[in-house]
């Protein structure tokens, strides 16, 4: 494999580190797109998340990690007298189509895409919304807490709106001047919040998924 590159000794680092990675290994094995999977699938574990026949919106979804172990969640759930569930999943970029996952791509800042996604619900809300956006860092700390802010206040908004009273939320935020606000966010809006790193996430990385559960 040969890339092209500028900085020949990090990038060999960082593509040695990712190839021997326990759940890039993983995830190639089970088909997944990303090992990203592997996050959703402990919180899931941990917090029983995704309930069979249930409707979950996917929020940041490319390239479709997420949505993939939920739709394959849903499915092994359903039985004889339960509906498979379904999963609308949303992103700015471009996802490569999931058989059951209906894919709106927008920007979730904009009205536009708000309205589509309460179009495909049609009408009904979601038992659990999941959301792995992440902004653009600039590094400029109080520019990075505004954006990371930005997009919790929107998933909670959404939630409010369209989650089911007792349903779940899943978002990612990242620890620095915006943490403690969004923790505080969460526990205005859920019965119980919980803070975790799951085993996939990398060590370096300082991200948390904040975990609301039961929506008020």
């Amino acid at each position: 494999m040969k890339i092209k590159t500028n900085s020949n000794k990090v990038n060999k680092a960082w593509l040695n580190e990712h190839v021997n990675d326990t759940y890039v290994k993983l995830a190639q094995k089970e088909g997944y797109r990303a090992r990203a999977a592997y996050k959703l699938q402990e919180l899931d574990q941990t917090f029983r998340l995704v309930r069979p026949g249930a409707t979950v919106v996917d929020l940041g979804s490319t390239p479709g990690a997420w949505s993939q172990y939920l739709r394959r969640t849903l499915l092994a759930s359903a039985n004889a007298s339960a509906v498979s569930g379904k999963v609308i999943a949303l992103d700015m970029l471009p996802m490569e189509p999931i058989d059951g996952v209906l894919f709106i791509q927008g920007d979730f800042r904009e009205q536009e895409t708000l309205t589509s996604l309460e179009a495909a619900l049609n009408g009904k809300k979601a038992d659990l919304v999941v959301s792995d956006m992440a902004p653009n860092l600039s590094g400029i700390a109080n520019t990075d807490a505004a954006r990371v802010m930005l997009l919790i206040e929107l998933a909670v908004e959404f939630s409010k709106d369209h989650l089911v009273q007792g349903g779940n939320l899943v978002a990612k935020v990242f620890h620095g001047a915006a943490y403690n606000e969004c923790v505080d966010l969460f526990k205005k809006n859920f019965k119980q919040v919980k803070a975790v790193k799951p085993k996939a996430s990398r060590s370096k990385s300082t991200e948390t998924f904040l975990v609301g559960l039961g929506r008020l």
